[in-house]
């Protein structure tokens, strides 16, 4: 297990007030403000529980897992269950059942599951990853994205390689109509283009990378401004009853961001272990495709590149509700409170 030196926030401390400023919250809840401060000052956390996903598309959830930042935190008095999304699909799915309290997910996903009536919002930015990008076998005819028309393509629904696969076909002039979409989930989609059932899949970071270096498959289109951020969401239960908890999670990923960034070839290491991929394949993830030097706090260049995004996921008839659901999304995801206390920005 790899060493940090820990700079631990008493995110217990502030349990109370965060009550009073968390999104959501009633400002007039004095009686519950007074309990939090209350089991703050017995040292108590307002649960026995902690359920929290990791994921290979989040190299920091990684970091907090392998070196068991949260539970340091949290102490013996706080059972952190670790629970493994396989994409923001899966993330979205455990967090609307309950399943976890904190799950990772891209920033498409979020608004998308938000918008259909998922009560979460992003309490931190894990990442700014070009992680998505339309990729075909190494023998395949498909140069451009004009060439996609007729083909059937393997994608994800409700994770960001779907929605970058709808922003380069509107790029290459092509809709839904035009092409074959398998739903597929990521790993099944890589099989899937190798086994040559599929004549392209929208691939995600590190199983894309893997795929170029073992598979020689090929990236036919890139772009970093189709890529939404990672986002991790809370469900609005979580931070409204249990800000301590939450306070408690936003810090360990300041701790893991920090540590991640100065130490990228450990980082890349513990990508390898998990995802079982060659560890120069997950360097390059590392590297090159996950900027995690980004501020943790969401907020307007976030809401920015959703807004870029909203039009795309009104027209592709995945929202209920259409563009007023989408609308009202946008206005309520962002919960910035426990990010500004994590790095002192209040």
């Amino acid at each position: 297990m790899s060493t940090i030196t820990r700079r631990i926030i008493p995110a217990i401390a502030i349990a109370g007030t965060m009550m009073l400023v968390a999104t959501g919250c009633v400002a007039g809840e004095n009686a519950k403000a007074d309990d939090d401060n209350d089991a703050a000052a017995s040292g108590e956390w307002s649960s026995d529980t902690l359920s929290i996903d990791f994921a290979t598309y989040n190299p920091l959830s990684l970091v907090i897992r392998d070196q068991g930042i949260l539970e340091e935190i949290l102490g013996d008095d706080v059972e952190v269950e670790w629970i493994q999304s396989a994409g923001s699909n899966k993330a979205n799915e455990l967090l609307r059942s309950g399943s976890v309290d904190v799950g990772s997910t891209a920033g498409s996903a979020a608004l998308l599951a938000r918008a259909n009536g998922s009560p979460i919002q992003v309490i931190d930015i894990y990442s700014q990853p070009e992680w998505s990008a339309i990729v075909v076998g190494p023998d395949s005819g498909i140069a451009s994205l004009e060439d996609l028309k007729g083909a059937s393509v393997a994608a994800t629904k409700g994770t960001d390689p779907y929605f970058f696969l709808l922003q380069a076909l509107e790029e290459g002039g092509l809709s839904l109509a035009d092409v074959e979409v398998q739903n597929l989930q990521h790993a099944d989609g890589r099989a899937a283009l190798d086994g040559g059932s599929v004549d392209a899949w929208a691939g995600l970071d590190p199983i894309m990378a893997a795929a170029e270096v073992e598979s020689g498959d090929k990236l036919i289109y890139r772009n970093v401004d189709f890529n939404t951020y990672g986002f991790l969401n809370a469900t609005e239960d979580f931070v409204t009853n249990h800000p301590d908890l939450a306070q408690a999670v936003v810090d360990a990923y300041e701790q893991a961001r920090e540590w991640a960034l100065e130490n990228p070839e450990e980082t890349a290491a513990l990508l390898a272990e998990v995802a079982g991929i060659d560890p120069a394949v997950a360097t390059t993830v590392i590297q090159e495709r996950s900027n995690l030097d980004v501020s943790g706090i969401p907020g307007e260049d976030q809401v920015a590149v959703l807004e870029k995004i909203a039009p795309v996921l009104v027209e592709s008839g995945d929202v209920q509700g259409g563009q007023e659901s989408v609308d009202k999304a946008l206005s309520t995801i962002v919960n910035d409170t426990f990010a500004k206390n994590a790095v002192g920005d209040e």
